[in-house]
C-alpha cells in the first residue's frame, strides 16, 4: 500500500502543482488581479518545492549548500526584474504594436478558445526559445553566456533563474516577437509567460517524481537532468524550454529509463562572484568552446530508474 502511494504520488505531483498554480492564474485574470495571482502562485510555488525538496529528493546530495544560493537569486532577480520588463514590456510591446499598425493582427486566431490560443503560442515562443538554446550550446560566442548557468553542480528550484543577463535577453529577443508579429492578444503572451515561469521553476527542481508519455510533451525534471549532464550525448540534447517538439522534429530528443547522473557541471573555471559571472563572459583570451563538460561514455547514468 504503502508503495503504491509513493508511486501515484511521483506521478500525480509534477501535473497536480503545473494545473494548480495555472489555476490560480486564471481565477487572478478573470478577475481583474492577475499580477498578484501569478506572484502569490509563484511564490506558493516556490514554497512547495522547497519543502518537497527535502520530502522527497531526488539527488539527496544535491541539498547540500553549495555557496551559490544567494548569487542563484541574484542572477534571478536581474534576469526577472530588469531584463523581462525592460526587453519584454518595452521592446516586445514595441513590435507588437507595429505589428497592429501594419495589419499582421489579422494573423492571429481570435475566434478560438483561449486554451487553444496559448496552445499556439506557447508552440511559437518554443520554436524561438529551442532555436535560441541550441545556438546557446552550438556558437562558442554564446556558450560564453550559457556557461553560466551550466556551471552549477546541483539542479534545484533555487537556480531556476540562474542565467546570465546576456543569455536571458537572447532567449527573449529570439521567442518574443515571434508571438507578437503574428498578432496575439495581450492575454495570450501574459499566458506563455506564465507558464514559462511555472514550468521552468519545476523543470530544474530536486524532487523525485515519474513522467512517464509526459516526456514527450513537456520540458520535464527528467529531461533537464540529462541536458545537464557532463556526458555530450546526453547532454548537448532536450533544448526545448516548455514544449519538446522541436527536439522531437529535429532529432535532440533525449530520454532513456535510466537514471540521469548527478555529476553535472561545466569543467571550466567559473567565478564564485555574482559579479564575476557576470565579467566572466566578457574576459579576453579565455577558451569559450563548450567543451568544458565529460566526453561521451562517461559516467553516463547510475542506475536505472523508472522515470
Amino acid at each position: 500500500m504503502r508503495e503504491a502511494l509513493t508511486t501515484f504520488r511521483q506521478i500525480a505531483l509534477w501535473p497536480a502543482l503545473l494545473t494548480t498554480v495555472l489555476s490560480i492564474t486564471y481565477v487572478g485574470m478573470v478577475n481583474g488581479y492577475a499580477f498578484l495571482a501569478f506572484n502569490l502562485a509563484y511564490l506558493g510555488l516556490a514554497v512547495t518545492l522547497f519543502c518537497a525538496e527535502r520530502l522527497w529528493p531526488y539527488e539527496r546530495a544535491w541539498l547540500a549548500n553549495d555557496g551559490q544560493i544567494g548569487v542563484d537569486l541574484a542572477h534571478t532577480v536581474l534576469n526577472k526584474g530588469a531584463v523581462q520588463v525592460l526587453i519584454a514590456v518595452g521592446a516586445v510591446f514595441g513590435i507588437a504594436e507595429a505589428a497592429v499598425d501594419r495589419g499582421l493582427h489579422q494573423l492571429w486566431p481570435t475566434h478560438w478558445p483561449m486554451g487553444l490560443q496559448v496552445a499556439l503560442g506557447l508552440v511559437l515562443v518554443e520554436a524561438g526559445l529551442y532555436a535560441a538554446h541550441r545556438l546557446a550550446h552550438e556558437w562558442p560566442l554564446l556558450w560564453r553566456f550559457h556557461a553560466v548557468h551550466h556551471s552549477s553542480t546541483r539542479l534545484t528550484f533555487i537556480n531556476t533563474g540562474r542565467f546570465h543577463v546576456v543569455d536571458t535577453a537572447v532567449s527573449i529577443v529570439l521567442s518574443q516577437p515571434i508571438l507578437f508579429l503574428a498578432g496575439a492578444p495581450t492575454e495570450v503572451f501574459k499566458w506563455v509567460s506564465a507558464t514559462t515561469a511555472f514550468i521552468g521553476m519545476l523543470t530544474h527542481c530536486n524532487v523525485d517524481m515519474r513522467f512517464g508519455w509526459l516526456n514527450y510533451l513537456f520540458n520535464t525534471p527528467v529531461l533537464h537532468r540529462f541536458h545537464h549532464s557532463r556526458n555530450l550525448e546526453e547532454g548537448n540534447k532536450n533544448y526545448g524550454e516548455n514544449l519538446m517538439i522541436y527536439d522531437l522534429l529535429l532529432r535532440t530528443h533525449y530520454y532513456r529509463p535510466y537514471r540521469p547522473s548527478s555529476r553535472i557541471g561545466v569543467d571550466e573555471p567559473m567565478p564564485a562572484s555574482f559579479l564575476g559571472q557576470l565579467a566572466h563572459p566578457f574576459r579576453r583570451g579565455r577558451d569559450a568552446a563548450p567543451a568544458g563538460r565529460e566526453a561521451p561514455g562517461a559516467d553516463a547514468s547510475s542506475g536505472p530508474i523508472g522515470v
